[in-house]
Formats: structure tokens, C-alpha cells, sequence
């Protein structure tokens, strides 16, 4: 494996630090984009019981607003029960806005891995043959072995880098796309949330 690593030259480093980042970035968004961690289903129900009891105070908000993503939208909303529908709805998009931001972390690192790594092995197979071509000049064809190197750093690095940027192009859209789904979702219980808000208020 050493040898593999010191035929792809200075270039196989950075290539290879690339890829322990997108790893811990791909496993750290796994953990964190859980749809039952973002937008658990039963705190639509917990919110109701407490709307009815009338047990809404900033204690149970701060639980709602740290217990998920979600929770941190409608906890918005219920710091401003007795406003107008307009003032909560503007606080819930702000919170959700926030929410989104936090969901996207590190997908632009993950973004411009997926895009540079690729062309890191580019510029090493680049500079691969420039040192087949300069064996060439300096010593004919008579010497496979300076050959061989080059060429061996050329494939070496473009390899590595083709390893490291299709995986994490993939995982970055279907990070994206999980994105997506998700902030549907909490749309679509922000929209209940505001319906369940407006049948107490009146």
C-alpha cells in the first residue's frame, strides 16, 4: 500500500487527506440528517396536549427548541402565541432559514472535494508525463524503468483522484437531496403547527 502511495507522488497526499475529510464529513451527516432526529413525528401531537392544557411555558419551549430541528421552528412560533398569524409565520421562516443553514453544514466542503480531487489527479498525471517525456529527451526509450514512474505516478494519482471525487460527488446530491425531503417535511408540519395554532386562538 506504501509503495502504491509513494508511486502516485507528492500529489497522492493531498489527495488522500481529501478523502479522510469526506469520509468524516459523510459520516458525520449520516448521524445528523436522521429523519427521526430532525423532525420527530410525535412532536406535533406533544405541542397539541400542551396547547389544550394550556401548559405552554418557557421551560417546555426550551425542551421543544433543543430536542430537534423541527423543534427549534415551532418553538419560534410559540414564543409568540398572542400575535398576529403574520408575526409568528415571519418568526417560523426565520428559525426555519437558521435550520436549513445548520442541515447544509459541511456539504460545501463535501462539494469541492468531489470537484478538486478529480482534477489534483489530473495535474498529476499531468506531471506524470511531463517526466515520461523528459526521460524520453535526456535518455531515449532505453530505460523502462524512468518510464515506468511516470507513468506508474500519472495512473496512480488520476486513479486516486477518480477514487475520492465520484464517491463524494454522489454522497454531496444525495446529502442535498435528504436536505430537500427533509425541509418539505418540516414545511408541511410547520403548516399544521400554524392550522393547530389558529383553532386555539379562537
Amino acid at each position: 500500500m506504501f509503495e502504491l502511495l509513494k508511486a502516485g507522488g507528492f500529489l497522492i497526499w493531498p489527495i488522500l487527506l481529501c478523502s479522510v475529510i469526506a469520509l468524516a464529513i459523510i459520516l458525520e451527516r449520516f448521524l445528523a440528517l436522521k429523519s427521526s432526529d430532525v423532525a420527530p413525528p410525535e412532536l406535533l401531537d406533544r405541542i397539541r396536549r400542551h396547547l389544550k392544557k394550556g401548559d405552554l411555558d418557557s421551560k417546555f419551549i426550551n425542551q421543544i427548541e433543543e430536542n430537534s430541528p423541527l423543534g427549534r421552528i415551532l418553538a419560534a412560533g410559540l414564543r409568540n402565541p398572542n400575535q398576529h398569524r403574520v408575526v409568528i409565520k415571519e418568526s417560523i421562516e426565520e428559525a426555519g432559514r437558521h435550520v436549513v443553514h445548520d442541515l447544509e453544514r459541511h456539504l460545501q466542503t463535501l462539494g469541492t472535494i468531489a470537484n478538486i480531487t478529480p482534477l489534483l489527479g489530473l495535474l498529476g498525471t499531468v506531471i506524470g508525463m511531463i517526466k515520461v517525456f523528459s526521460a524520453i529527451t535526456t535518455f531515449g526509450v532505453g530505460d523502462p524503468q524512468t518510464l515506468a514512474e511516470g507513468i506508474s505516478e500519472a495512473l496512480v494519482t488520476t486513479a486516486a483522484g477518480l477514487s475520492v471525487g465520484i464517491p463524494s460527488l454522489m454522497f454531496h446530491r444525495y446529502f442535498k437531496g435528504k436536505i430537500n425531503a427533509l425541509t418539505v417535511d418540516m414545511e408541511q408540519h410547520a403548516l399544521k403547527f400554524m392550522q393547530i395554532m389558529q383553532r386555539d386562538s379562537s
